[in-house]
Order: structure tokens, then C-alpha cells, then sequence
């Protein structure tokens, strides 16, 4: 036999590498130990099995110990934990069925993953609260769900898996509320979407709770208490409030560890150890565009690590440059996408980051069946590099976030992507494709034709002149129908066809931060203003969809 290959760990990364290592090398010893019964499931797809969008439970299997056998030549032993790495002895106690023996090995790769955070509450232990993590989980919930038929759930985190374990719950005709401890769901985008994420939700009916954390859960009452003291129905409760890398193995081993607090490994996903690689949930890799080290628990990075990480295990020099992040959920008929930095995570990398948003349909307005998509550009404005990219809609938000991907694999500027040739078709796009907007708005932000401010700034903006006793003076330039139904108390309201014959009513001397709906008509006005010799005039990104969706504002009429 050739080289022998032990992976601990069968689910995306793991899997990956036994089967890759298969194709590199037909004469390889390869062992995939898994420590649940299922190996290579679509985790992934779990949440839409309690749903209902996925009918069959075996759709989720991917693969079976008997399939890795008779296709791969891999031998699988599910139901058998990793106690210990002996690494001097290149050998791993493994417990299974049929109790502890050693099993050596060549190469060793650690594939496992990570474990959902579960908070010791009072009746967190109670039978009415799940986690969903694995094939198990899925079906202890289901069961649940069937005998008992709770009319009520409550979701506990507003990140990924709980958003879409809200929506089928709700899907289940359950009345679902979503508590989320900071101040928006969907943290790891800005705050701007997050609040869209969560309009979405409450226009469907799911309640959100935010900014507030869980205190016990009260199962013989059917309820859920709140640090503030509230109460929420919740017949069922899900756990989501995160997932930490499995690491007591590799800690146990004496492998070291990375400032992110995930596992340390190299390029060529190598650990402190030369014969142990690693992959997947558990370690930490490169942020391509911030170039700091993180963990990004995701199927797609975790998929790529695996094959990696075989191909180097049995002597290739493949590198593993690092992850963008990319992730893409859905809410209900809406999709959210973001890929690379958002605004925030970039100046807490202490970069100077400029944002244009932009909201436009989806294609062609005039063509029927447009959908509005609001879409978030995040730029270095030091040399106009890309950092990433957000975006929100009903159509087409997964292609902008996609091609933005590409833009930051290869370290596009705005101009670069101002200039790209996207494909234009009415039903499709428009002739100029709202990720072309965006990279125009923010070349006209960074050369000073049209200076940009988030939602964010004008509010800081205005803060900052309470304090001093003044005001700041906001223009809203939409038509007094718009204004009527809601605006920034103390916004002065002109019309932007009527901007022209009222200009001896602005202000020369001070700052004017214009807004319109989305951005566009602001954009207008300001350009008039700067020709008509007010040089100090700031355009907000987003406009009024954008002040609404940041939150925090005083606004009259709603």
C-alpha cells in the first residue's frame, strides 16, 4: 500500500479530502472517521428539510459509508470518535462501537468542524430546545414537531441558520419570533441590511426582537423570558447564537493555535506539525482583502480546504490563499448577499473605506416584473480599490455579489469595475448594470464631483451639531408627497424641479447633506448646487431608504 490516510471528521471538508485524496493517489490507505452516524450530509439543507422545500430526508445523505467504499476505495467508520493524537508514535486512539484501539497513520487531517454554542440558562435543558447541526438534530426537531404540534417557536440568534429556521418555522404555520442580542440581525452585514432583513421578516409576519437577550426559557408555560423582562410564546426554541471550532483534540495534541481561535496552519493548510494538515470550520485562514487572519465557517471555503489539503498531504504544493467570505441567504421572496469587507469590519481594519449604495431595478425599468435592488459598494479611497460588496432584492442579488467576488479575487478598483462589460438585456440587466452605478457613484465620490455620505455619517453629523447648539441642515429633495409621508424632522423640504428657483433660500456658508429616495436625484441636486457656487454639499448614499433602514433618526410623518 502506499501512503496511509487518516481524516478525522466526515462531513464537507472532510469528505472532500477523502475523496480527492482517492483521485491523487490510487494507492493511498484512506480511513474517514466520523464521530456521528452520517458522513458527507448536506448541513446545509437542513433547514429547509423542517421547511418542507426539500420533501425527501434521503436527498440530504450525500454519501454512505458503503458508497465511499465501492466508488472510492475509502473505508468509513461512522459512530467513532478521535480521543488522541500521538503524534511522536503518528497514531490516533479512536473509540467506536467496538470499543479503543490505536490507528496509525502517514498523514493525518483534521476535518472537524465546530459545534453550536448552547447557553446554560435556566430551562435551557428543557425537551422543547433544539439545535440544528447534524442529520440527529434534524430529526429529534421534526419529531418534535410532529407529536407535538407547538403553534409557537422562538429562534435565539439572527445569523444564518436562525433566519432560515425562522422562516420555516413559519413556513410550518408556527407564530415565529427571532431574538437577536446586538442591535440587527444578520450581523456580518452592515446594519442597513440587517434592518431590510428584518422588515422582510415582519412583513411576513415573523416578530423580531433585537438588541435584547434571552434570560430563561419557561417550557411549562410555553414561553420564553427576555433580559428585559418580556415574555414571547415559544412552544418550540432553537439554539443559534454561534458555532465554536472543534479544537480539544488539536489543543490536547499540543498543535498550535491562531489569534482568531481557530487552528494555525500555513498556505499549504499545514499545521504546527508537518504531517497533520487541517481544514474546514475548525481553522483559521487569511481574509484576502483585509489580509488578517479569521475564521470563515462556510460549506464553500470549507469544500476548497479539503481538497487542499489531500492533494498536500500526498506530497503536492497547492496553496490556500485565503477567503472572501462570500455568503448568500433568503428570506422568504428576498435575497441578501455580501462578499469581502462590509463598511464597518473595514475601518475596524483601520482602513480610510468609502460606501456607495444605490437602489435601481433589478433590469430594465421599462421592461415588466422589475424588482428594486439595493446594492452597497465598499471602497478603499486611498487608490480606489474594491474592499466589497452587499446587496438586497427579490432578482438578480446573487449575480452582482458574485461578480463582485470576482472583482476582489482580482483586486479591481471602481474604476476597473465602472468599466466592465456585463452582460445587457432588458429582462436581464440595463445598459448600465447596477453594479456599474455603484462603481460610478463611487468614482464620483472619490474624485470630489459628487461627494458621498453614509446614513451613518449624516447621523454622527447631526449629533455633533446638537452638541455644539446648532443644526445641521438637511435637504430633501423628493416631492412633498414622498416628504409628507414621512421625513428628518427638521429636513427642509424642496422639490428637486424646483431646486433651481429657490436657491437665495440655502444656506452658502454651511454644510448641505442632501437626500432624495435612493440617491439618484440627490445626486442631481447636488450638481446643481455645485454649479450654482454652493461648494459645500454631501449627497447621502441611499437616500431616504437608506436613513430608514440605518435607524436612529427623529422622523416626522410616518
Amino acid at each position: 500500500m502506499g501512503t496511509k490516510i487518516l481524516i478525522i471528521g466526515g462531513v464537507a471538508a472532510g469528505a472532500t479530502a477523502a475523496a480527492r485524496a482517492r483521485r491523487v493517489a490510487e494507492d493511498a490507505e484512506i480511513l474517514l472517521v466520523e464521530r456521528g452516524p452520517y458522513v458527507s450530509f448536506a448541513n446545509c439543507g437542513l433547514p429547509y428539510f423542517i421547511s418542507g422545500d426539500i420533501a425527501k430526508r434521503s436527498k440530504l445523505l450525500l454519501q454512505t459509508p458503503e458508497g465511499f467504499d465501492s466508488r472510492y476505495g475509502v473505508k468509513v467508520r461512522v459512530n467513532t470518535e478521535a480521543l488522541e493524537i500521538d503524534r511522536k508514535g503518528k497514531r490516533v486512539l479512536l473509540r467506536g462501537p467496538e470499543g479503543e484501539a490505536w490507528e496509525a497513520y502517514d498523514q493525518l487531517i483534521l476535518a472537524q468542524g465546530g459545534n453550536p454554542v448552547m447557553p446554560v440558562l435556566p430551562g435551557s435543558d428543557s425537551p422543547n430546545v433544539f439545535k440544528l447541526w447534524t442529520v440527529p438534530d434534524m430529526d429529534r426537531l421534526a419529531a418534535f414537531l410532529a407529536e407535538r404540534k407547538p403553534s409557537s417557536a422562538a429562534v435565539i440568534g439572527g445569523g444564518f441558520i436562525g433566519l432560515e429556521m425562522a422562516e420555516a418555522f413559519h413556513a410550518r404555520g408556527l407564530a415565529t419570533t427571532v431574538v437577536e442580542l446586538l442591535p440587527r440581525v444578520m450581523p456580518v452585514m452592515d446594519g442597513e441590511f440587517g434592518a431590510m432583513i428584518a422588515a422582510k421578516l415582519e412583513e411576513k409576519g415573523v416578530g423580531v426582537r433585537t438588541g435584547v437577550g434571552l434570560k430563561a426559557i419557561l417550557p411549562e408555560r410555553g414561553e420564553i423570558e427576555l433580559a428585559d423582562g418580556s415574555r414571547i410564546p415559544a412552544g418550540v426554541v432553537l439554539m443559534s447564537v454561534g458555532v465554536r471550532p472543534e479544537l480539544a483534540l488539536a489543543k490536547a495534541a499540543g498543535l498550535e493555535l491562531g489569534a482568531s481561535g481557530g487552528l494555525l496552519v500555513d498556505e499549504e493548510l499545514r499545521s504546527s506539525d508537518p504531517d497533520i494538515h487541517a481544514a474546514g470550520d475548525m481553522v483559521e485562514v487569511i481574509h484576502k482583502v483585509s489580509g488578517r487572519k479569521v475564521r470563515v465557517p462556510l460549506a464553500g471555503p470549507a469544500n476548497r480546504q479539503g481538497r487542499i489539503a489531500a492533494s498536500n498531504a500526498l506530497g503536492m504544493r497547492m496553496k490556500y490563499r485565503g477567503a472572501l467570505g462570500t455568503s448568500v441567504f433568503k428570506a422568504f421572496e428576498a435575497t441578501a448577499a455580501s462578499t469581502g469587507l462590509t463598511e464597518r469590519a473595514a475601518r475596524e481594519a483601520g482602513i480610510d473605506a468609502g460606501a456607495a449604495m444605490i437602489v435601481k431595478d433589478d433590469h430594465a425599468s421599462y421592461f415588466p416584473g422589475g424588482k428594486e435592488l439595493a446594492l452597497k459598494l465598499v471602497y478603499d479611497r486611498r487608490n480606489g480599490r474594491v474592499l466589497g460588496a452587499q446587496a438586497f432584492g427579490e432578482a438578480g442579488v446573487e449575480k452582482r455579489i458574485d461578480v463582485a467576488a470576482a472583482a476582489l479575487q482580482g483586486r479591481l478598483t471602481v474604476e476597473d469595475l465602472a468599466e466592465l462589460d456585463l452582460a445587457y438585456a432588458p429582462p436581464y440587466s440595463s445598459a448600465n448594470d447596477p453594479l456599474n452605478l455603484a462603481a460610478f457613484a463611487a468614482q464620483n465620490d472619490l474624485s470630489g464631483y459628487s461627494p458621498l455620505e453614509t446614513a451613518a455619517a449624516l447621523k454622527a453629523a447631526m449629533a455633533a451639531a446638537r452638541e455644539g447648539g446648532g443644526k445641521a441642515f438637511v435637504l430633501d429633495v423628493r416631492n412633498r408627497g414622498e416628504y409628507e409621508k414621512g421625513h428628518l424632522a427638521g429636513a427642509v423640504n424642496l422639490p428637486l424641479d424646483e431646486l433651481r428657483f429657490e436657491l437665495d433660500s440655502l444656506p452658502r456658508g454651511e454644510t448641505i447633506h442632501v437626500h432624495c429616495r435612493s440617491g439618484y436625484r440627490s445626486h442631481l441636486a447636488l450638481r446643481i448646487l455645485r454649479g450654482r457656487g454652493f461648494e459645500k454639499v454631501v449627497n447621502v448614499a441611499g437616500g431616504f431608504i437608506a436613513i430608514q433602514a440605518e435607524g436612529g433618526f427623529d422622523i416626522e410623518g410616518e
